[in-house]
């Protein structure tokens, strides 16, 4: 063999030896890619899960927010009841005078 042999064999067997390397550093960087995927998927869920939660409270308190205002705006205040009350007794009034005056 010459030389030159050698140099194309010892050329081919260090690229072999280079690619094996990489080859298996890669396999190796998937593998720990592939392990850490499903914790990274669980720790998202539970982040937008505990988003969800937090904006379904939200949602209800601004619900239950504008579900007061509205009740405590539709009961007349207290002044209001008291003429409704009034006009109520005068009415009776009324048909008692009438039915005194028969």
């Amino acid at each position: 063999m010459t030389n030159s042999d050698y140099l194309l064999k010892a050329t081919l067997k260090k690229l072999g030896e280079k690619l094996n390397q990489t080859f298996l550093e890669k396999i190796e960087d998937a593998t720990t890619a592939a392990q850490e995927v499903p914790e990274i998927i669980k720790k998202e869920f539970q982040i937008l899960r505990d988003e969800i939660i937090t904006e379904a409270k939200k949602m209800e308190t601004m619900n239950n927010k504008s579900t007061h205002e509205n009740e405590s705006n539709k009961q007349p205040n207290i002044t209001e009841q008291a003429l409704i009350e009034i006009n109520a007794i005068k009415n009776q009034l009324e048909i008692l005078n009438k039915k005194l005056d028969s």
